[in-house]
């Protein structure tokens, strides 16, 4: 495999592990949480992975997988794996405790005026267990990153700049208990910084792992598990948390406009 390719797929899955950094700095500088960007943002996000996993990559693998085992096992295959990257990425959420889930909406202005927690112990733990959640889950994000960079390197940075905007709230997570535990936003930034590190780690583990054994039908099982994490992802944690942070409609004209970028973006590169 080209070397350059696997630098240029894990720079991009860098890039968007890093971005929690981008949501503590936000929620460092800013006076209060600004809803109505975090509302766009999130939907803007969930619309561009749906977009994508159902057009694009879905089929990719359904290519991959029906030239290597025929169309009926092809097929039966890559549905089967679809949902079991779903299943995967909702069993992480169901064993991360809801006080730690970066995915649950926390907005600064509650934690400043003490109505979310007290003490700077429990302050402190509910950043630490936050980022250490974030790094489970962006696990099976930086895998997903990563192997759509190597395949196809405009998908890839698609995918990364739609995850880089998802991690933005996780860094808001971390970044904002720690802060008032410690009183230090240097403490802080690096924590929800550093969180962001499970993505590339998880794509290099990844890459070790499954590389020496890649094949067609390897390639089309994962690819269809990443089309169905992203999925999974945008319904039960992005469109949510959009909704959350801001009024409904707003949401929807995120995720339509994700949407659009996303198929002109594809027609441009054909």
């Amino acid at each position: 495999m080209d070397s350059n390719a696997i630098i240029f797929a894990f720079s991009l899955t860098l890039f968007a592990g890093l971005s929690t950094g981008i949501g503590s700095a936000i929620a460092l500088l800013a006076s209060r949480t600004n809803t109505a960007f975090l509302t766009i943002s999130l939907g803007f996000s969930a619309g561009v992975m749906i977009y994508v996993s159902f057009v694009e990559i879905f089929f990719k693998a359904k290519t991959e997988l029906v030239s290597a085992l025929g169309n009926v096992y092809g097929s039966w295959v890559v549905v089967i794996s679809f949902f079991g990257g779903m299943a995967i990425i909702a069993l992480i959420d169901k064993f991360i405790p809801s006080i730690e889930n970066p995915h649950e909406v926390r907005h600064k202005e509650d934690i400043e005026t003490g109505k979310n927690l007290k003490d700077s112990k429990r302050l402190m733990r509910t950043g630490i267990f936050t980022a250490l959640a974030i790094g489970i889950h962006n696990f099976p994000e930086g895998l997903a990153t990563f192997t759509a960079a190597l395949q196809d390197p405009s998908l890839g940075i698609a995918i990364a700049v739609a995850i880089a905007i998802h991690n933005i709230p996780e860094g808001i997570a971390v970044a904002v208990p720690v802060y008032y535990a410690t009183g230090s936003k240097k403490k802080a930034f690096w924590l929800s910084f550093l969180s962001g590190l499970a993505e590339p780690i998880g794509a290099l583990v990844g890459f070790l792992l499954l590389m020496p054994f890649m094949t067609p039908v390897v390639f089309g099982m994962l690819f269809a598990s990443v089309a169905g994490v992203m999925v999974f992802i945008s319904l039960d944690e992005l469109l949510p948390s959009s909704r959350e942070y801001g009024e409904h409609h707003l949401s929807i004209y995120g995720l339509v406009a994700g949407m659009i970028v996303m198929a002109v973006s594809l027609l441009l590169f054909t």
